[in-house]
């Protein structure tokens, strides 16, 4: 046999144990074949995918029948040890994709609820990530901005609570302005009609001039009239609407006008015109107790020494002698009438129809000092912050004038000179100057400037206290001269001139009232030009409230007597 079948001797301990001695001591290293190594490289990374999938699949049934606990991880570096691991691997992808979906929802704003941080299992403690304590830092924020957002909203709310409030007050004052705008639309007087009267005022002003320089001893060295009051200030009001063609056509709607205010119109269209006798020098004395009213005395050489006894200047003796001049001047003209005198009134008056219309024209004769003003005048005309330093010397440059007029009882006497003899002190050319040239620009109200509203506020109150005294025979105390006296005070505290905005007229004829109503309550109106001097002295304070209650009723009651 060739001994294939022969059966194999077993091996004894002894003979093995011999064996592996010898190879422990002649051992060689073993080399592997190239091929065969890279086939073994490639099968083993197949083996620990597989690994990989069959674990998550255990992992994720295990999650869906008992949910894990809420972990995070260590530190990032534990994450990332835990990414070199197969099991740590998914863990770690879960709480970066958590984190993720966190940050994407704070850089979009929606997180309104809290969102919990995702948490990662580790083998060892469980503690919170950094990564995840700053993401909750950063919706924390988020929230409070959102917070202080809402906060600031509140206010708003507020606000629009209040709209209604506001929204009154608008329509309040857009009624208030449609009323004032359409008075001083009826209040105009259209240039036609100017121009008919003034036709009819120059013809007789120029006989009068001339009469009294031909005719007359005392009196012919009479200047040119000067025109004053709302006329020649451009503020006169009329009481006819300004489409009216002519004279003729406004009578034909008296009485549309009538019913428009609701009143019997009775005052005529006045003008007021100074006759001025100059006189080098005069020494002007106050009234004791009584700074509105002084004594003149002239020096010699005036032909009005004849009305001059005791170094008095005899104001009732000058009247007297000058209306019987106006008298004889007019006696052969049948269409001017002269009118009763009226008790301490300086004023001539004559009165004639022009196109069946009663113009009132009143003379005032008066005395033009051509010397410095006096020196109760110092602290007076403040015009300094508002038509500035250099306006005001130029009118001081100008004479002043006196008036002859008084108060009371002609007869009584003070220091020996009667009341009917004394004069007043009077600056109307400056205050016709000032209301034509009111703006601290000297552009404003012409016709390439920006206008104001100083002159249609002046026009109102003017206005509205004319129809006052009309409803109360009360009030015949208060003239207009009160009315422009509160307009310059006020002209000089709002010196600019964007603080009488056209735009602003409501408000700035509220001002106005509230400065009048003022001065009317504490009894007190300084003379613009003698601060000393109160215009409200001889009133007594029942009237004052009177007018005072009366103003703000209308002002309370969107001016309804405009209406």
């Amino acid at each position: 046999m060739t001994g294939r079948g022969r059966p194999r001797k077993a091996q004894s301990p002894e003979n093995k144990c011999s064996k592996s001695k010898t190879k422990e001591k002649g051992i060689q290293p073993v080399t592997v074949p190239r091929h065969q190594a890279e086939e073994k490289c490639k099968t083993k990374p197949k083996k620990d995918e597989e690994l990989k999938d069959s674990k998550q699949k255990e992992m994720t049934r295990s999650k869906e029948k008992n949910p894990p606990k809420k972990t995070t991880a260590k530190s990032l570096t534990d994450i990332n040890k835990l990414q070199q691991t197969p099991d740590g691997s998914k863990k770690a992808s879960a709480c970066w994709r958590a984190a993720e979906e966190m940050q994407s929802k704070t850089l979009l704003g929606t997180a309104k609820d809290p969102v919990q941080t995702p948490k990662a299992k580790t083998s060892g403690d469980v503690t919170k990530s950094p990564e995840c304590a700053q993401r909750k830092e950063t919706k924390k924020d988020s929230i409070k901005s959102t917070r202080t957002c809402n906060e600031k909203i509140k206010p708003t709310e507020d606000t629009t609570h209040l709209q209604p409030e506001t929204q009154e007050r608008r329509d309040s004052g857009a009624a208030v302005d449609l009323v004032l705008n359409k008075t001083l639309e009826k209040l105009k007087i259209k240039t036609k009609d100017r121009s008919n009267a003034a036709e009819a005022i120059n013809a007789i002003k120029k006989k009068i001039i001339t009469h009294l320089k031909k005719n007359s001893q005392f009196f012919k060295d009479v200047e040119e009239p000067l025109g004053t009051g709302s006329y020649y200030e451009h503020l006169k009001v009329s009481l006819f609407s300004p489409g009216q063609k002519n004279i003729i056509e406004l009578l034909t709607r008296v009485s549309h006008c009538i019913v428009c205010f609701g009143k019997q119109i009775s005052n005529p269209d006045e003008f007021d015109v100074m006759v001025p006798i100059c006189v080098d020098r005069a020494m002007v004395k106050p009234f004791p107790k009584n700074d509105a009213f002084y004594s003149v005395s002239l020096k010699r050489g005036s032909p009005l020494l004849k009305f001059q006894e005791d170094d008095i200047l005899s104001a009732d003796k000058m009247l007297v002698e000058f209306r019987e001049e106006v008298k004889k001047c007019i006696k052969p003209l049948e269409e001017w009438t002269l009118t009763k005198k009226k008790k301490g009134c300086p004023a001539v008056t004559l009165t004639t129809n022009v196109h069946a219309v009663t113009i009132s024209l009143d003379f005032v004769l008066c005395l033009m000092v051509q010397s410095s003003w006096p020196d109760f005048t110092k602290e007076g005309l403040k015009i300094e912050a508002w038509l500035g330093s250099k306006v005001k010397q130029d009118y001081k440059r100008k004479p002043y004038y006196l008036v002859p007029k008084y108060e009371g009882k002609g007869t009584d006497a003070w220091n020996g000179v009667l009341t009917k003899d004394a004069w007043r002190v009077s600056f109307s050319h400056i205050e016709k100057a000032i209301l034509n040239n009111h703006g601290k620009q000297k552009t404003c109200c012409e016709k390439d400037g920006e206008r104001c509203c100083r002159k249609n506020c002046l026009k109102l109150l003017k206005h509205l206290l004319s129809l006052l005294k009309e409803t109360d025979s009360t009030l015949d105390k208060f003239c207009s001269y009160h009315v422009k006296t509160t307009l310059l005070h006020a002209c000089c505290s709002r010196t600019e001139d964007s603080d009488w905005s056209v735009a602003s007229l409501s408000h700035c004829f509220n001002l106005l009232l509230e400065n009048f109503i003022t001065y009317l309550e504490e009894g007190h109106l300084p003379n613009f030009f003698i601060p000393s001097q109160n215009l409200f002295s001889g009133i007594d304070q029942k009237k004052r409230n009177t007018l005072a209650s009366r103003i703000r009723e209308e002002r309370d009651n969107c001016f309804s007597i405009f209406k």
